[in-house]
C-alpha cells in the first residue's frame, strides 16, 4: 500500500492527501489541527506530504526529515514555476 501511495503521490498529490485524510490517521499524527493540512492541500501538496513523512517516519523536521521537507518544497515551487512558463 505504501509503494502504491508513493507512486500516486508523484502523479496526483492532492488525491493522495485526500485518501490519507479519509482512510488513515497519518495526517492527524503529523499535524495538530485541520488548518495546516487544508492549506497544504490547496497551496503546497508535496510539501504537506513530505512534512507528514518526516513527522511519522523520520522523527521530525531535523536531519533527513528536513531534507525531505526541502525536496517537497522545491518540487512544489518547480511545479508552480513550470506552470507560469507554460502560460507565457
Amino acid at each position: 500500500m505504501g509503494c502504491l501511495l508513493g507512486v500516486l503521490a508523484l502523479l496526483t498529490p492532492r488525491f493522495v492527501l485526500f485518501v490519507l485524510f479519509v482512510f488513515t490517521n497519518y495526517l492527524s499524527r503529523a499535524f495538530d489541527g485541520l488548518l495546516l493540512p487544508l492549506l497544504g492541500f490547496v497551496f503546497l501538496p508535496w510539501t504537506t506530504i513530505a512534512w507528514a513523512i518526516a513527522q511519522n517516519e523520520l522523527g521530525g523536521a531535523n536531519g533527513v526529515g528536513l531534507l525531505v521537507i526541502a525536496i517537497g518544497f522545491l518540487v512544489d515551487i518547480g511545479v508552480l514555476g513550470g506552470g507560469a512558463r507554460g502560460r507565457r
